[in-house]
């Protein structure tokens, strides 16, 4: 697969020391295709018609909600927007299964039902299994993903600045290391998988020390006993787990 290399990016995020510059450079993505969406592209007959096809998940639907006050204005023109698309197919795909006009009263209704949550092919599952910006953030993910594989193969400044820094996250580790074998080869191949998989063993290992600390610190006998680097280790320990989920915004940059 062919991607787009854009390493300026990845480098800035380097710069956030974070415990995952990937996942601080995912998050500022994230807020600025939000941005973008309620923004002038409210009104793009292109963004118009892909919104209209795919809406937006839950968790993109509560960003757009609450993103710098939300804009509730434009936010609800796409969602008019969306509805009036999809209702009439919400219509089709219930008298597809039947559960209109049939004569079986509520039982066969609730086995039909149930019949269709139990299947994946389901023409309502269908209707709400994607989202707009989801499908996005993906593209984004191996765009800046095969980046950094990039700058690893190209760049020695960068190599040494990646064995130097905390590593990747749990799932941006499993991802490099399913894509490195498309970008790089010989040693150069080795020695990415060799400094992600011991990057992020060495920092679960730190995490792990300083959480530990954290949780003995409520105990009222280190209580006068110094935080250390463990005042934030709950939130750092869940970002390098899961991705960045809780603490401070990264790469803020008024987006």
């Amino acid at each position: 697969m062919k991607y787009h290399i854009d390493t300026i990016p990845v480098w800035d995020a380097m710069k956030e020391e974070s415990e995952c510059p990937l996942c601080a450079l995912r998050r500022k993505t994230e807020r600025l295709l939000v941005d973008r969406s309620l923004g002038a592209s409210v009104m793009s007959p292109d963004t118009r018609i892909k919104v209209n096809e795919l809406g937006f998940c839950s968790h993109h639907q509560e960003m757009m909600y609450a993103f710098r006050g939300g804009n509730k204005l434009g936010h609800g023109l796409m969602m008019l927007s969306h509805l009036q698309t999809l209702r009439p197919k919400v219509e089709k795909a219930l008298k597809a299964s039947g559960n209109q006009g049939s004569s079986g009263g509520l039982g066969r209704l609730f086995k039909q039902t149930k019949a269709a949550s139990n299947s994946s092919n389901s023409p309502l599952d269908s209707l709400s299994a994607r989202c707009l910006l989801c499908d996005e953030m993906k593209a984004q993910e191996d765009r800046y993903t095969a980046s950094l594989l990039h700058l690893w193969k190209t760049e020695r400044a960068f190599r040494e600045a990646f064995l130097n820094s905390k590593g990747l996250c749990l799932p941006d580790t499993a991802r490099a290391l399913r894509m490195a074998p498309e970008l790089l080869s010989g040693d150069t191949l080795e020695g990415f998988t060799t400094a992600a998989k011991d990057l992020l063993n060495d920092n679960l290992k730190r995490l792990e020390e300083e959480l530990e600390w954290f949780t003995l610190k409520f105990d009222y006998r280190n209580a006068d006993k110094p935080w250390g680097d463990s005042r934030d280790a709950l939130e750092r320990t869940v970002n390098k787990l899961r991705g960045w989920t809780l603490g401070p915004e990264p790469m803020q940059d008024n987006v």
